[in-house]
């Protein structure tokens, strides 16, 4: 499960990804939580924008209402069979959650769960695959939402991962060259983008526990954890 990350700046996002237009309003976070509104790039009328979604995918069918269990992240083993994300996936709305680095948790040999911060030593501002979803409240206002995309680790991310329900995984990180083919593309070649990030691109460092609550939201969590 991937279910914490920081996005430094969201307007680089503006010439990064192409965008047409923008609607979101972000500052920068260093401790993204589920549930928050995130920004996100998806197409609209055959141009990219930028939006801001709820981190937690709603699906259509729930009335606007969060469900009870997870839906931070869509394995991408089921995506195309499991009720929360068969219809997005059917339906093409599939969007890029923009992410300058995540946190995942590593059990040591002492039984004690240390985070870790992990960034991209090729692109300063990347994204994760994800699907999106629109649902109708009763008062027919709409909430829109998201869930990002995990699949198996590589082997940096098998060996940081290794504890919680969903270990030895990680998300799915978007190439440049394949950002096009996840957005645009047909279901045949945004499934083909969806492949784990090299190892040997993404540098991992452990940090300090503070990042394991959400109120905590500074530059400092990311500095390498003191001996």
């Amino acid at each position: 499960m991937c279910g914490r990350y920081i996005l430094r700046q969201a307007a680089a996002a503006e010439r990064e990804f192409a965008l047409a237009r923008v609607s979101w309003q972000f500052t920068a976070s260093y401790n993204i939580a589920p549930t928050q509104s995130v920004p996100v790039v998806r197409m609209t009328e055959g141009v990219r924008e930028g939006v801001a979604l709820r981190w937690g995918l709603i699906p259509f069918f729930a009335r606007g209402e969060p469900p009870k269990y997870s839906t931070i992240n869509a394995r991408i083993e089921t995506i195309a069979s499991a009720a929360s994300y068969r219809g997005p996936w059917k339906r093409g709305q599939r969007c890029i959650q923009l992410a300058s680095g995540f946190y995942e948790w590593h059990l040591d040999a002492q039984g004690s769960k240390i985070p870790y911060f992990i960034h991209l030593v090729d692109q300063e501002l990347f994204g994760f695959a994800a699907l999106w979803d629109r649902s109708l409240r009763a008062d027919a206002t709409a909430v829109e939402s998201c869930a990002l995309i995990t699949m198996p680790g590589n082997a940096l991310m098998r060996d940081i991962h290794n504890t919680g329900s969903n270990p030895h995984r990680m998300p799915a990180i978007l190439r440049r060259e394949s950002r096009e083919a996840w957005l645009s593309g047909t279901p045949e070649q945004a499934h083909a983008a969806l492949e784990a990030y090299p190892a040997d691109l993404m540098v991992a460092y452990a940090v300090s526990t503070r990042v394991n609550s959400p109120k905590n939201d500074e530059p400092s969590l990311i500095e390498p954890r003191s001996a």
